[in-house]
């Protein structure tokens, strides 16, 4: 996602930061929820839903570029709309076995994990508190797929670690690609043709009933498309590690979300692999990085 510094705010600038801030992390946390809430509790298929998801963000975000700047062209290209879709139907895919809590866990670890290692292949250096935290992450991801019995399915893991890869890799394009909403926007109704493809394909597996579409079309037009538009708002007001940090809040909001909503378990391997990732991606984010 795009980060920039920001400049001192005054107290009422400062409160309305806070709360877009709040609104997008539940927001992304939120797409967690309604997946697993759609593909766990209703008819609805992994494909349909990655359809519908993206269709109905596509054309909130459009709605929102034409509204706002009274103009409907919008922009992106195809190599990061196919990042989008991959990541979206990796996710749905693996919400088809994993938690809320697990499944959002291991999406942040690989989303920065991948633009770690960007970092890394360009030249920047660890120093020894990075590579304290960087080890601590590695371990606590390790430790969350060894096998046993609360482990999360091996297929659900991997669909959901080459999610996180694949929005790791959209976020890296997205880096200085001009005005955000309007480049999400086009990257979005881009995205659309490969995952009607996807339907198609799927098509002997097709299903869908009410429940499902409303989880779906909320996921894509409030959580992604309302969402993302509140962020790139909200970052204006944060620094580049404010933003990156702030952003670890939500595997946790997921958690909260799946017990009081799906009654879903949290699981001591779950608590200590949070632990360990969640902190030691903190670490990484917040000490000072070495120069070339």
């Amino acid at each position: 996602m795009p980060q920039t510094d920001a400049p001192p705010q005054t107290m009422p600038n400062f409160a309305r930061t806070l709360s877009l801030t709040v609104l997008a992390m539940i927001a992304f946390a939120g797409n967690s929820i309604l997946c697993r809430l759609a593909l766990a509790h209703t008819d609805i298929d992994a494909a349909s839903f990655t359809t519908l998801r993206l269709a109905s963000g596509a054309l909130t975000l459009w709605l929102i570029v034409a509204w706002r700047d009274r103009e409907t062209r919008v922009a992106g290209n195809w190599a990061s709309a196919f990042a989008l879709f991959a990541y979206a139907a990796a996710f749905s895919f693996a919400y088809l076995s994993l938690s809320a809590a697990t499944g959002a866990l291991l999406l942040f670890g690989a989303v920065q994990a991948t633009m770690i290692a960007y970092g890394l292949w360009r030249g920047e250096r660890f120093n020894r508190q990075q590579g304290i935290g960087f080890a601590l992450a590695v371990g606590g991801l390790v430790g969350l797929l060894l096998p046993g019995l609360s482990a999360p399915p091996l297929i659900g893991a991997v669909l959901m670690l080459a999610a996180g890869i694949a929005w790791g890799v959209y976020s890296l394009r997205g880096r200085g690609g001009g005005d955000p909403t309007r480049v999400t926007a086009g990257n979005f109704v881009r995205a659309v043709p490969f995952t009607l493809a996807l339907s198609l394909v799927a098509l002997s597996r097709f299903e869908i009933d009410l429940a499902g579409v409303v989880y779906a079309l909320l996921s894509g037009a409030i959580a992604s498309g309302l969402g993302y538009a509140v962020w790139y708002t909200a970052l204006r007001g944060l620094t580049a590690t404010n933003a990156a940090t702030v952003q670890l809040s939500v595997p946790v909001i997921a958690a909260l979300g799946g017990v009081a909503l799906l009654g879903e378990p949290i699981t001591l391997r779950l608590v200590l692999a949070s632990i360990a990732i969640l902190g030691g991606v903190a670490v990484v984010i917040l000490a000072k990085r070495s120069p070339r």
